[in-house]
């Protein structure tokens, strides 16, 4: 495992707990938290033994968007006396900052976001990257970059209408209001609200476990056949499913669960 400065992560029973852990900065993301979520889902995805990865962060909020700090250093960072090369820098900055929050979507492990608190401009951009979202009672969601005089860059325009209405979201991104926890479940931006950390960390571990006890390669299919089909035609999706499964009906994770079934044992796969 990589060794973080701004999250912690452990791993046991096929579940490893990634949690920002910036609180006494209520988890803003500086460049130090954006390079070490890259490389922490990049380990996810590397290591056979973990199954299923739940984001999480530590403190009152569970990210509260891009530290100021590093936004107010960004001119200095690209600063050329070419406009057009400064412009270059710039755009090479940002597409670091969503290849970071990209390998939430890569990582071919389903990734369970577990907020409370704040969750906003990038907190936001980050969790739609997620497999799944659940809050507490308390969270609330925003997409707050109008409120600073830029557009959203690092994923909430581009996958939140993949998740919500489209009206939903450019009302939210036109706005900036605040989505309070049950109009984020009723439109679909979270799967279930729990009254308290307490209940939503039991809740969401618990479907973490019945995640990991699947067939790993089901699992890891899946997540890339949803996502394939998501940007792509359904006929796309059905060639993409036929040529997978061409492969992958002989693995032997298909006669384990068989023979689990037959004898009514719980099946146990390999990594």
């Amino acid at each position: 495992m990589p060794d973080f400065t701004t999250l912690i992560a452990d791993s046991q029973e096929g579940i490893a707990r990634i949690r920002l852990n910036r609180p006494d900065k209520a988890n803003s993301l500086d460049e130090a938290m954006w390079r070490e979520i890259g490389d922490a889902f990049r380990w996810a995805d590397a290591t056979p033994e973990v199954r299923v990865v739940v984001l999480s962060g530590n403190g009152r909020h569970f990210c509260s968007g891009i530290d100021l700090m590093m936004l107010a250093g960004v001119q200095q960072a690209i600063k050329d006396e070419c406009q057009g090369r400064a412009a270059e820098k710039l755009r090479g900055m940002i597409l670091q900052l969503q290849e970071c929050l990209s390998s939430l979507e890569r990582c071919r492990k389903p990734v369970l976001a577990a907020i409370h608190g704040a969750c906003v401009g990038a907190g936001l951009d980050m969790v739609a990257a997620a497999d799944l979202r659940y809050c507490t009672a308390s969270a609330h969601f925003s997409i707050k970059e109008i409120d600073i005089g830029m557009v959203a860059d690092v994923g909430s325009l581009q996958r939140l209408p993949k998740l919500v209405a489209p009206g939903l979201v450019r009302e939210w991104a036109y706005t900036g209001r605040k989505i309070k926890a049950p109009e984020a479940a009723a439109c679909g931006l979270v799967n279930q609200v729990f009254e308290s950390d307490e209940a939503m960390e039991s809740g969401v571990l618990d479907i973490a476990r019945q995640i990991a006890g699947k067939s790993p390669l089901s699992v890891r299919g899946t997540k890339e056949m949803l996502n394939y089909t998501r940007d792509h035609s359904v006929s796309d999706g059905l060639a993409a499913i036929a040529t997978w499964n061409a492969a992958m009906l002989v693995s032997q994770d298909i006669q384990t669960a068989l023979m689990a079934a037959m004898s009514k044992q719980t099946p146990v796969f390999r990594d």
